[in-house]
């Protein structure tokens, strides 16, 4: 039987990374989309449909990105469908198994028709699941605006100023928000998304304390992108910063480039916070895997150089990593595997409300998993269950 089209499949000699360990030299069973069993040893292995030998490879939970605007050539304020499931089947290539497109401060109308493209997409399922949406903004912070545009930045007068942001209609799709608390109507605004069900994230801030300690309350307990597009660390005005260093409760996420945050304060972050308490992003925009040049975007010259995106401004405008790429970052500074798949995969899933369904590698959750061979590339990618890339069988078509 064909192993991508086997009802049961063993993967066999492989280490795997664990919630707590890894286990060396072990196999674990796929029954259809689900892990049905974890061996540690070599002897008695159930039988299957399929064996899948993975001599040399370490085995991650398929990783997560929950900021992402694009890749090869694909910005998500401008996609169609089928645009974004290309998107899904290169970033099944880097090793995520599920994603949120990003979207920034826009107008009405082309929120409706992303959201009308991500919906399509969703039905397309060729490669990393589409698990929602993120609106990045547009009720954030002007003196901290980055690269997103000024002219579509919200303040918050009432429920109704939330009601022409479109929705994703699949009940299951999560819905993401990154908003500054300290705008007019902030706090109300993290209360009624709260209550809508939303993932509020603080970012494009320039809070104090006494602000952001009432949006924790209010149901806003992540940080985006930590550290860039917010009041820098200052020893005599303790804003975001030091206020997100200091919340055990608070979570944020980090754009591991090396660019966006020098390496030395990505260790840093990784002492003060710890890994349970990071995720990874990648903050990609349509330029991502593409290469340098210049890059039409967000309605402006994007030029990529040397790895690092720049508008007219001379602001960094998102990233061209990808996930693998921030793993590789966080390896080469210390991170273990465990904290790898921590920030790269369990964490994003336990902020989106799914660890109970993946995000780690464990008997009766979904099989989204990856293979890395010994130089950290992706030799494997399977979504729920099934392969959806193998780069063992495309090199032996070339």
């Amino acid at each position: 039987m064909n192993e991508s089209h086997a009802t049961t499949n063993l993967l066999r000699n492989v280490r795997i990374v664990l919630p707590d360990r890894t286990a060396e030299q072990a196999s674990l069973l796929v029954h259809r989309d689900r892990i049905s069993g974890l061996f540690e040893s070599t002897t008695e292995l159930p039988t299957s449909d399929s064996v899948i030998d993975l001599s040399g490879l370490t085995l991650f939970p398929g990783f997560i990105d929950v900021h992402i605007h694009g890749a090869v050539g694909v910005d998500t304020m401008q996609a169609a469908g089928p645009d974004l499931d290309r998107v899904s089947q290169f970033l099944a290539t880097q090793g995520v198994t599920g994603w949120l497109p990003t979207l920034v401060p826009a107008p009405v109308a082309d929120y409706a028709r992303s959201i009308r493209a991500i919906e399509e997409a969703m039905k397309l399922n060729g490669g990393a699941r589409i698990l929602g949406v993120h609106y990045e903004g547009p009720f954030v912070n002007s003196a901290q605006c980055g690269a997103l545009r000024l002219q579509f930045f919200r303040s918050f007068s009432g429920a109704a100023d939330l009601d022409d942001l479109p929705l994703i209609h699949q009940q299951s799709a999560k819905r993401m928000i990154t908003l500054a608390p300290e705008i007019d109507g902030g706090l109300e605004l993290v209360s009624e998304l709260n209550r809508r069900g939303w993932i509020v994230s603080i970012g494009h801030t320039r809070a104090g304390f006494e602000v952001l300690d009432k949006a924790l309350q209010a149901g806003a307990r992540h940080m985006t992108h930590f550290m860039n597009a917010m009041a820098p660390l200052h020893h005599r005005a303790p804003g975001p910063v030091t206020w997100g260093l200091s919340r055990d409760d608070v979570t944020c996420d980090m754009i591991a480039d090396g660019i966006h945050l020098d390496p030395q304060i990505l260790r840093l972050l990784l002492k003060v916070k710890g890994a349970d308490r990071l995720s990874l992003i990648s903050d990609a925009v349509a330029a991502a895997g593409k290469g340098d040049g210049d890059y039409e975007i967000w309605g402006e010259t994007i030029t990529v150089k040397d790895g690092r995106t720049s508008n007219a401004r001379g602001a960094i405008a998102g990233s061209v990593i990808t996930m693998l790429d921030a793993v590789h970052v966080m390896q080469s500074l210390g991170s273990s595997e465990v904290e790898l798949a921590k920030m790269a995969a369990s964490n994003p899933a336990q902020l989106l409300a799914l660890d109970q369904d993946c995000g780690s590698i464990a008997e009766g959750k979904r099989a989204d998993l990856i293979a890395l061979d010994s130089g950290g590339r992706v030799v494997l990618t399977i979504i729920g269950g099934a392969i959806v890339f193998d780069a063992r069988s495309a090199n032996s078509d070339e």
